[in-house]
């Protein structure tokens, strides 16, 4: 396909400042062909739910902050980054002498290149849609952590993304994790803004975790109302690996976005369980897909949603077993409540089947509070808010109670204790 004038000229743009910033050429590479892909690509589909309005497309300006020195040895794993300014990289001179890798994207991709080039947008694809070919061009911030085979970090790595809404430039987050065979580890993600200028957040995580790993993700998304936030996070399990989603969807603008499990080789497993609140005007749009692609392999999703003022709300939840996927098993759980009347939730359960010898199901359900519960409550004299907080806690308590990190558990409830009382 003939490239426009506009997009030649934005591939310059880019390949010159990736240039100046020393990029490897293969990167370089990768951003110019992205920029080819985003002409064409189509729109991340989620089903009943329209986002193609949002302005989701700015065009940044490129001006990306250099990583400071290297990572600090002491202390836990953690990693924090403002905008496109890496604050914090520590990681134990322990982890760094077994071989652990902790840094940003950008640096990892000229440092660590035979580590990073293997899987860098190799999992979530930029030819897939037009917001993974957006990311992929534009991508400024980020980190990168590799683990060794048999390395076991006991500590998570504590991971937090500040967009710096003072400015209004979009963030291109990216997260890669690599769990080499039989390694284990765990990431426990915030995503936060400061400042009240509008911008946009697309983050993309690509998790590899090779055969026997065990990789459990973590994310608390709590972006304020003037931030559109999409994002795309996937994993490739290997055989007889684990990797266990926990999403916390806090955020109070817009959100699309998608969280992919394949289990590729024959026994791998994945859980999938993700709260999300919304209020006022705000929409929300997720698909959670577990396929099933290797012998024996095991997927169950958990979604419960709670909606407010005139929110929209959409859970797909979706169980893809293709040919050849025997013994596999497939279950899923999408619920959604509407605290007021002007709400609209779906609960959309997608089951693909094309495999005999496989157990699937699933259970979807949407509804109003029950007044008599209210009622109940109120009898004893709470006043109305604190009544539907109580009911609330009680009807996420089923996927808070069944996420085993107990500082990930303490973190959700907080932030949704929080987002309740300032609602």
């Amino acid at each position: 396909m003939t490239i426009v004038k506009d997009t030649e000229a934005l591939t310059a743009t880019v390949v010159a400042e990736a240039q100046r910033r020393q990029e490897p050429d293969w990167l370089i590479e990768q951003r110019a062909a992205a920029l080819q892909e985003q002409s064409y690509a189509g729109f991340l589909r989620v089903q009943r739910f329209n986002y193609r309005d949002w302005d989701l497309f700015a065009t940044p300006t490129l001006s990306w902050a250099e990583a400071p020195a290297d990572p600090a040895e002491t202390g836990s794993p953690r990693f924090v980054q403002r905008g496109t300014t890496r604050l914090q990289a520590s990681l134990p001179a322990e982890l760094r002498a077994q071989g652990v890798v902790l840094t940003d994207i950008l640096t990892a991709a000229r440092e660590y290149p035979d580590l990073v080039r293997p899987h860098l947008m190799q999992v979530v694809r930029a030819s897939e849609n037009r917001l993974a070919s957006y990311h992929q061009a534009y991508l400024n911030a980020g980190l990168f952590l590799y683990v060794p085979e048999n390395v076991r970090i006991e500590d998570p790595v504590t991971v937090q993304f500040i967009q710096d809404a003072t400015t209004g430039e979009p963030l291109q987050v990216h997260v890669l994790v690599v769990a080499a065979a039989n390694s284990q580890v765990a990431v426990t993600q915030h995503l936060t803004s400061q400042g009240d200028q509008p911008a946009t957040v697309n983050q993309v995580v690509e998790v590899v975790a090779q055969d026997g790993s065990q990789v459990k993700f973590a994310s608390v998304d709590e972006l304020g109302p003037q931030i559109q936030a999409s994002y795309q996070r996937r994993a490739a399990v290997g055989r007889n690996a684990r990797v266990d989603w926990a999403i916390g969807l806090m955020n109070q603008g817009n959100t699309v976005g998608q969280c992919d499990t394949d289990l590729i080789g024959d026994g791998a497993q994945s859980d999938a369980k993700v709260i999300a609140i919304t209020s006022r005007q705000q929409r929300v749009g997720i698909n959670t897909k577990v396929t099933n692609h290797g012998k024996h392999t095991t997927g169950n999703i958990l979604q419960r949603g709670v909606l407010k003022g005139q929110s929209e709300l959409i859970f797909n939840g979706i169980g893809d077993i293709i040919h050849g996927a025997s013994g596999a098993e497939a279950e899923q759980e999408n619920r959604i409540l509407m605290m007021d009347p002007g709400t609209h939730g779906d609960a959309n359960p997608i089951l693909l089947i094309d495999e005999n010898d496989v157990l699937a199901g699933h259970a979807a359900s949407v509804g109003q509070v029950d007044q008599q519960e209210l009622y109940y409550l109120m009898s004893r004299g709470l006043d109305k808010p604190t009544a539907e907080r109580l009911v609330i806690r009680g009807f996420l308590s089923a996927v808070l109670s069944a996420i085993p990190a107990v500082n990930v558990r303490q973190q959700l409830a907080q932030t949704i204790e929080r987002n309740l009382q300032n609602d």
